[in-house]
C-alpha cells in the first residue's frame, strides 16, 4: 500500500463518512477498497410543533452525530487516531440561525418539508415586485439572449426554497432580528452547523454544493446573491464563506472524539450520491428514488438555465474545477409507498412487486403522486394526490400497480424534460435509493426511457461520495479512475421491446395529472 500525503501508510488508516438524511443519520468507516469496516445508524427525531411545521433540534442532532461516529469506530475495532479524514454528507434546504458570540441556536432546524412559509410564498408569487422581476428578466433575455434571464423570467418561490423560510424567520423571530441588528447572527445549513460544532466554533463555512441548494446563492456568479438578499431583506453578513467541496475545513476539537480528525469534505447529499456513483462526465445521469425522486444530469462546467424547473446546482468544486448539475425532483416517491402501507394495501413493501405483477394492468385506475404538489416539469404546488378510474372491479393489486406505475411515469416526465432542455447527450443512467429494489418500477422506468439503467450493489451512495471526496483530498485514493474501479454494479436493466401498449396508459395518466392540478385553488383550502 502507498503512503498518504502526510507519510502515513494507507493500509493503516481509514476514511470516516457521515450521511445526515431526512430520517436517519449514518456513519461508515471505509478501508482503501471502500469496504465498510464499521457502521452505526440512529433515527433523527423529527419535531412537529404546529401543523405543517417540521423541525429538528440542532443540539440533539450534533449529539447524535458524535454518537454514530463513536459507535461506528467502536464496531470497526479501530482507533480514532486511524481515521485519516472525515467527509460529511447532509440533507439539503434545512437550516438554522444562531448567536455568533455564544453559539446558541435561535430556533430549531427548519426542515425542507416545513410549510410555515406557505402564505409568504403565495404572497410573493402574486406580488407586483416579482412580476416586475419576471418582466425585466424577459426584456433582458430579449436584449442579451442569455438563458439565465429567461430562467429568471419564470421564477416562482416554493416552500422548499430556504429563501422563503428564512424570510419568515426574519419576520417572526425577534431574537434573530435583534441579533442581525447587532451583527451577531450566523446562518447555516446542516453542514455548516456541524462544522461549527465539531471545531468548537472555530470554523464557519459551507461548500458550493450545499450553498447552491439554498436558492440564495447565484451559481452563475458563484457567490451569495446580493439581488435576492436585498429582495428578501436578508443581510449577506449572516451567510458563511463558501469553500470547495473537497477542502481542508480544519480538525475536529480533540475533546469530542479523543483525537483530532481532519474534516476534508462537505457535500449536499444528492451531489454526494452522484459522486459516489462516479457520475464524473457530462451526460451522466443519477436517478435516486428514496423519500423523493431526484434525477440529476452532469452538465459539465456551465450551469443550465431552465424554464421548466430543472434547478442549476453545483455538483462539486475541487480546486479550479467546477462541475454543475441540472436536477428535477418528485417529492413524494417513498412517502406514497409508506402511505399505501399505512392504509393497509400491503403489510410488507417487498410484496408490492408481486402484487403489481398479479394483474395485467391497472383496470383503468390511475394514481397521481402529489402529497406535496407536483414539481418539474408541471410545477403546481396546488395539485392533489388522487386515484382516478376506480370501479367495483378494482382490487388492492390494481391500486398498488397504479401507484408503482405513477413513480415510473414521473421518472419519464423528468427524463423527457432533460432531453428537451439539456444540450449534452445522455451517456448513462445510474439509479440508487430504496425504490430501486423494486424490479417492477425499475423495469418499467427502463422501458419508458428506452435506455439501460445501472443499479449499484451498495446502498450507501451519499456516504460513499462524501468518503470519496474526503479521500481524494488527502491522497487516500489517487484518482477518479481508481474510484471507478471500486464502484460495483449489481444489475443492468435493459429495455424490452418498445412497449407501445403503454403509450395510451401514459397519456391517460397525464390526463389524470391535469385533472388533479390547481385543486387547492379550486377548493380554497390551504
Amino acid at each position: 500500500m502507498g503512503s498518504l500525503r502526510n507519510g502515513v501508510r494507507r493500509s493503516e488508516t481509514y476514511i470516516l463518512a457521515v450521511d445526515v438524511g431526512s430520517t436517519s443519520i449514518r456513519c461508515h468507516v471505509y478501508d482503501p477498497a471502500a469496504q465498510i469496516k464499521g457502521f452505526s445508524s440512529k433515527p433523527i427525531k423529527i419535531l412537529y410543533p404546529k401543523p405543517g411545521w417540521v423541525e429538528v433540534n440542532p443540539d440533539a442532532l450534533f449529539e447524535q452525530f458524535v454518537a454514530v461516529v463513536k459507535e461506528a469506530v467502536d464496531e470497526s475495532g479501530l482507533h480514532m487516531k486511524q481515521m485519516a479524514a472525515l467527509g460529511i454528507s447532509t440533507q439539503r434546504a434545512t437550516f438554522v440561525t444562531w448567536d455568533k458570540k455564544t453559539g446558541r441556536p435561535f430556533h430549531n432546524f427548519i426542515c425542507w418539508q416545513d410549510l410555515r412559509a406557505v402564505d409568504l410564498v403565495k404572497s410573493w408569487n402574486k406580488s407586483l415586485l416579482l412580476w416586475v422581476v419576471q418582466k425585466s428578466s424577459k426584456i433582458l433575455h430579449f436584449l442579451t439572449r442569455r438563458k439565465r434571464f429567461l430562467a429568471a423570467s419564470v421564477i416562482h418561490f416554493t416552500t422548499q426554497h430556504i429563501s422563503m423560510r428564512l424570510a419568515w424567520v426574519f419576520q417572526n423571530i425577534k431574537q434573530v432580528q435583534d441579533a442581525v441588528a447587532e451583527e451577531n447572527c450566523c446562518f447555516g445549513t446542516i453542514d455548516t452547523w456541524l462544522l461549527y460544532k465539531l471545531t468548537n466554533g472555530a470554523v464557519f463555512a459551507t461548500d458550493y454544493s450545499n450553498a447552491s441548494t439554498t436558492a440564495i446563492f447565484d451559481p452563475y456568479q458563484m457567490c451569495w446573491s446580493t439581488f435576492l438578499a436585498n429582495l428578501l431583506s436578508v443581510p449577506l453578513s449572516i451567510f458563511p464563506p463558501v469553500k470547495d467541496t473537497s477542502y481542508n475545513f480544519g480538525y475536529t476539537d480533540e475533546s469530542i472524539f479523543g483525537a483530532p480528525i481532519q474534516i476534508m469534505a462537505l457535500a449536499a447529499d444528492q451531489q454526494a450520491a452522484m459522486f459516489g456513483e462516479c457520475c464524473f462526465e457530462p451526460g451522466n445521469v443519477k436517478l435516486t428514488m428514496g423519500t423523493g425522486t431526484f434525477m440529476a444530469v452532469n452538465t459539465g462546467t456551465r450551469p443550465h438555465a431552465s424554464v421548466t424547473g430543472l434547478y442549476p446546482l453545483i455538483g462539486w468544486k475541487i480546486g479550479p474545477e467546477i462541475t454543475f448539475i441540472a436536477e428535477g425532483n418528485a417529492s413524494d416517491t417513498g412517502k406514497v409507498i409508506q402511505w399505501a402501507q399505512q392504509l393497509g394495501l400491503f403489510s410488507d413493501v417487498a410484496e408490492t412487486e408481486k402484487m403489481a405483477q398479479e394483474v395485467q394492468n391497472t383496470d383503468g385506475v390511475y394514481f397521481v403522486p402529489s402529497f406535496s404538489g407536483l414539481q418539474a416539469p408541471i410545477n403546481d404546488p396546488n395539485a392533489c394526490a388522487s386515484f382516478m378510474g376506480l370501479k367495483p372491479s378494482t382490487t388492492k393489486s390494481h391500486l398498488v400497480r397504479a401507484i408503482l406505475e405513477s413513480i415510473a411515469f414521473r421518472n419519464k416526465q423528468l427524463y423527457d424534460t432533460m432531453l428537451k432542455e439539456i444540450d449534452t447527450p445522455i451517456t448513462s443512467i445510474r439509479a440508487d435509493g430504496g425504490i430501486c429494489n423494486n424490479h417492477f418500477v425499475m423495469q418499467l422506468t427502463t422501458d419508458l426511457l428506452l435506455c439501460d439503467i445501472e443499479k449499484p450493489k451498495r446502498v450507501d451512495m451519499s456516504s460513499l461520495g462524501a468518503a470519496f471526496l474526503a479521500g481524494l483530498a488527502i491522497g487516500y485514493w489517487g484518482s477518479r479512475e481508481e474510484l471507478k474501479t471500486i464502484r460495483s454494479v449489481e444489475n443492468i436493466f435493459k429495455p424490452h421491446a418498445v412497449l407501445h401498449h403503454y403509450k395510451p396508459t401514459f397519456d391517460n395518466w397525464e390526463l389524470a395529472v391535469r385533472r388533479s392540478m390547481h385543486w387547492y385553488n379550486k377548493t380554497k383550502q390551504e
